[in-house]
Formats: structure tokens, sequence, C-alpha cells
């Protein structure tokens, strides 16, 4: 099943699966009743397919929650709110720097991410209800995939929900006049109802591969459903800030509890590592080239992505390197919103084969390279590029949108798995750390020398050193991926990382503390600046980069390499637009306390038509 065929699917059901507002409207009837639609396989996939489209609507996942959600951390920042005059209102800057309020432009309607998640989340209960009354799902394998798949998709618009929101609306049955109006459900409750629902699904849908469904990882496997258990149970686990509390705390009071997430996450793990359905690419790089040439072929490290058409989606639009104008490889003069931090570069090992994958110096202007410091913090995330979705030999798909790339979201991937399952195994009383550092070093392999790898794994050897290992590993291993606010989150330590990441940035930007002594400009070889001809290996990086290394100096660079304007300092003239956008981007990191302002406020559109019902109960317009 690729994403092409979806448009076939969404037609099928065009006229059938309602949203919230017009549940309530004078039924109509179909051509078809639900007998017919949710007994035959290929109408009650196209339900499925109903799904998918709210993921791709404008203001959905497509265009307001992958661009928006997931900065600012200790390794992702919001890259352009340098030039904004007041980032604390405006409507893109301040969903990344803690300051969202509940009349945010960009949010505050009736087609944004709130409103199309729960518009699929409707769509998904009135299939969910069908399916079990006519999809003949315990007999029919084929049935049963599909009815597993939509309990998996709503149980991660929820989890989604929850992480952006905190406590929501509980709708796991189609509105009635009765329930149009929900007050807010404590977030604990909405969670263990997901691990209810996916451990139903797991009894349905089949690992990749079984099926012709799960041959794609843009469809539901076991894999994910099982995995996405272990990311809620790991959730409920961890620690959210309460807003009538006025505090953080752990979700669940009782260590019993805490403990049997934690067996919940590692027992969902194991049974995927076990299962050998999937596996971590040869390389870093491997995963995310397959990902960006729209290989979705299941079984390998990737396990699940939301997909988006060929002219659809912007995923590598904010999450990729940027490129400033049209050029060989695409129509767009995008990418690069989000980017690392200034400091993550230096915060990676030296040897560490994710670091020069993952942050990307220079960006492209008139088909070359160029040192992006101009754009304040001068880094773009080189996960996703746009010269790796076709190669120059034919290999591969172009740019066929101006303001999208058609770029899947990867949701979930092998890492994750194994990563999860360490940790969880760390934390369990009856855990043995062996086996935890067994499964993290599989990661670790792919990052580091061997001999560097058994130094690393042989210091961690205390319950919460290796807890301390776990957590600096995620960061390296899934920053640009808009994972690390969540953990940041459920170890409850947002707001204190963020701020020795604030202090980090100061330093380096006047080149104090750990970062006396580096050089004040970067330097670069000619190649950075050549043209790649066509025919020519357009993945080839071809180019040396000096003074981003402990040692490197200004001498040596002026001498050997072309001189970059200043990177990332503070210390300047004060009418240079990189010292400006470098103070910006310091100083507005986060405008409020994190830990209080982990969570998107309740739109003002859904609050005003909720009836009285729902409230903000945070701190937001502070």
């Amino acid at each position: 099943m690729n994403k092409y065929k979806y448009i076939i699917g969404v037609a099928a059901v065009s006229g059938m699966m309602a949203s919230c507002s017009d549940a309530l409207d004078a039924p109509n009837k179909s051509a078809m009743s639900e007998d017919i639609i949710f007994s035959t396989e290929v109408l009650a996939d196209a339900a499925v397919m109903g799904i998918h489209q709210s993921f791709g609507e404008t203001n959905s996942y497509r265009g307001r929650f992958v661009p928006y959600f997931g900065t600012n951390t200790d390794c992702e920042i919001f890259n352009n709110y340098g030039g904004v005059a007041d980032p604390a209102n405006d409507k893109e800057a301040s969903l990344a720097v803690y300051s969202a309020k509940d009349d945010n432009s960009y949010m505050n309607n009736n087609t944004n991410a709130w409103a199309k998640l729960y518009e699929a989340i409707e769509r998904a209960n009135k299939a969910i209800e069908s399916m079990k009354e006519y999809g003949d799902i315990n007999t029919n394998s084929n049935m049963g995939q599909l009815y597993g798949e939509l309990l998996t998709l709503r149980a991660m618009i929820y989890y989604d929900l929850v992480k952006a929101w905190g406590d929501v609306p509980y709708r796991f049955e189609p509105i009635t006049t009765e329930t149009i109006y929900l007050a807010k459900t404590d977030r604990v409750v909405i969670l263990k109802k997901l691990l209810e629902d996916l451990l139903e699904a797991e009894t349905y849908v089949g690992w990749p591969g079984d099926n012709d469904y799960t041959a794609s990882t843009e469809r539901v496997s076991k894999s994910f459903t099982k995995g996405l258990r272990a990311r809620v149970a790991l959730f409920l686990a961890g620690k959210s800030f309460f807003g009538k509390e006025k505090t953080l705390r752990y979700n669940l009071s009782s260590e019993t509890e805490r403990q049997q997430m934690y067996q919940i996450a590692r027992d969902e793990c194991k049974d995927v590592i076990n299962s050998e359905k999937n596996v971590l690419g040869a390389t870093f790089d491997v995963n995310f080239r397959n990902l960006c040439k729209d290989i979705v072929t299941a079984g390998q490290e990737s396990i699940f992505e939301i997909p988006f058409s060929e002219g659809r989606g912007r995923v590598l639009y904010t999450w990729g390197v940027k490129h400033g104008d049209t050029d060989q490889w695409t129509s767009l003069a995008k990418g690069g919103v989000n980017g690392p931090t200034p400091t993550l570069w230096y915060d990676f090992d030296k040897d560490d084969a994710r670091r020069d994958i993952t942050c990307i110096p220079y960006q492209w202007k008139g088909g070359v390279k160029v040192i992006s410091g101009a754009s304040g913090g001068g880094w773009c995330f080189g996960k996703l590029r746009f010269e790796w979705m076709n190669d120059g030999k034919g290999i591969g798909r172009l740019v066929t949108s101006t303001n999208d790339d058609g770029i899947n979201f990867q949701v979930m991937r092998y890492a994750d798995i194994l990563m999860m399952a360490a940790e969880a195994e760390n934390q369990l009383t009856s855990g043995s750390i062996a086996q935890a550092k067994s499964w993290l070093k599989k990661v670790m392999d792919r990052a580091y020398p061997a001999d560097k790898v058994t130094s690393i794994l042989a210091a961690a050897n205390t319950k919460d050193a290796f807890q301390q290992l776990i957590e600096d590993q995620r960061k390296f291993e899934f920053a640009g991926e808009a994972i690390r606010k969540v953990d940041l989150m459920r170890w409850g330590k947002l707001g204190s990382v963020l701020s020795e990441t604030k202090q980090k940035m100061i330093d380096l930007a006047n080149r104090q503390g750990a970062y006396a002594g580096y050089p004040e400009k970067i330097y670069y070889d000619v190649n950075l600046g050549q043209t790649l001809d066509d025919g020519k290996d357009y993945d080839a990086d071809g180019y040396t980069i000096y003074g981003l290394e402990d040692g490197d100096d200004d001498a040596t660079g002026k001498a050997n390499y072309t001189e970059s304007s200043r990177l990332f300092n503070l210390i300047g003239d004060a009418a240079n637009e990189n010292d400006k956008k470098v103070n910006s981007m310091i100083n507005n990191f986060y405008m409020n306390d994190p830990d209080e302002h982990m969570f998107w406020p309740i739109w003002k559109y859904y609050i005003d038509g909720s009836n009285g019902m729902l409230v903000n109960d945070y701190p937001y317009n502070n």
C-alpha cells in the first residue's frame, strides 16, 4: 500500500465520516449503509484513510503540529525568531519560546491542529464502533488488522494531544447531543485508556511484512503498536505539570504503579526486539536517506511514518537543511526553520558518527554551500536534506510543490525501541543493568569506535549513572526528531536543562567557560563554495570546516582557509545583524518557566465555544 492509493480511499468515504461539528447535523442517507461499508475490506480500509486525510490537512500535523511541537530544548531551537520584534507574542515564535497565548493567530481557529486531531478521533470512534459490529474482526485477519490500526492511530493522536496540551476532553465514542460539551479529563485517565486500547490492538495487527498492509511503514504494524504502548507507559511513569496544583510532579503518585509502567515498557520493547522484525541501519544516515527517498518498505529501522503525498507536508521544510533559494534540488526556498541549538555540536563526542549528520553549519544558496552564520545560530539539522531526495542520477525524486516537500514524518524508529527497553530495564527494581547496557550498546556501536563504547558503558556502573547515560544518548540519537521535549518533560528536567543550555549559549557567544579559546570565526576550504555539477554525487560533502574543534585557532584558520563571517558571537558591533540575532536567540530562548509552560493552551476559539466546560488552568497569559 503506498500513499497515492490513499486518494482513492479518501474519495470512497467522502461524505461518510463526519467531523465533530458535523456529527450533530440531521442525518443524511448514505449511498451505502454501515453494515456494507464496515464489512467490506476496501471500504473499511478507506475509513482508515479518512484518518490519514486529517493528518495532511493544511493546519493539522502538516502545517502546525509537525513544524512547531518539539522546540525549544537543549538540542532543538526555532531558528526564525532572531529577527522577530516581539517573540513572546509572535504567532510562530511564541509556540517555541514557552509563551503561547490562547489567542495565537496561527492556532486560534477551527482548522488548526486541535480541531484536526479531534476530527481524526471522531472519525476513528465511528469506524471502531462500526468495525466491532460489522467487521468480522475476529475471523477475518485483514479486517482485524484494520480494526487494530484504527485503535492504534486513535491512541497515537490522543498521546499527541496529551503531550502538547496536558489534560484534554475524553472522547472514545462517537459524539452525541449529550456529549458535545465536555470538560477536560485528567491525562492519567486518558493514558491508561490508551494502554488498554493498544493492548487490544496488539492482538489484531501483524508484524512488519506479515500482511499486505504491514509491508509499508506508512501503515500500523505490531512493532509500532507495542512501541507506542511503551511510550505511553514511560510518559505515565514520569512527571508533568499540573496546573490546578501549580506543581511539577509524578503523573502516578504510587511507586508501585510507576514500576508497573516500566514493566510494560520493557516487555513491549523486548517483544519487538525478540521478534527480529526490525533492524538498525548499518550506518546512522541510512534511515534518513531512505526517508528522503520515500523508501517505505517495512522491516528496516523505520517503524511508522505519517505519510504525506508528493506535494504535501512540511517536514523537511521545517526540520531540514536550509535552501536560501530555488536550485537543482528544489523549487522551495525553505528548510532550517528549526535547527540544532548552537551548543549541540560541542556536546557531541568528536568521534560520534551522529554529529556530522545531525549538525550542519552551512546552507545552500545559489546552488552552492555557504556558511550560515548570518542566520544567528548558524546551524541546520542534516538528517533531512533536499539533496538526498534525488542523487542527480535519476534516483529518487524532486520537490513538486512550492510550499511543501512530500517527506513523511517519522514517528518511531527501531533505535527508540532499544533505548526505551534499556531505560525501562534500568528503572525496574528487579532490572538488570547488564541487560540494559546490552540494548543500549546496539545503538552506541553504530555511533562510536568500539573502544569508546566499552569505556563509556563501563563508566555507567550505577542505576543513576546509567540513567544519565540514557538521557545523554537519547539527545544525541534523536536531536531534530521532536522527541527530546517530551523526554525532558517526563524526566522532570525541562526547566533545569533549558536553563543550563541558555547559560551554555551565553558562554559560547562570549567564548568563555567550556568554550574559552575557541576561534571567533570559523573557516572553510574552497570546496564549500563550489557548485556540484550534474552527474556528480550530490551526497558527497567535499569540504572542510575549521574552527569548531577544541584546539582550533583563528591564526591557523586565517592562514589555511577561507574566512567566514563571525559565527554566534555576542561580543562585537551592536549594529551587526548576526550579533543582534544571537542576542535575540539567547534572550528569548524561553520567555517563561518551561516547566510551568510545557503545554500549549487550549485556544480561545474552543474555550469560547465550550459552553463553559473548558478552561485553561495553566499560567499561560502571564
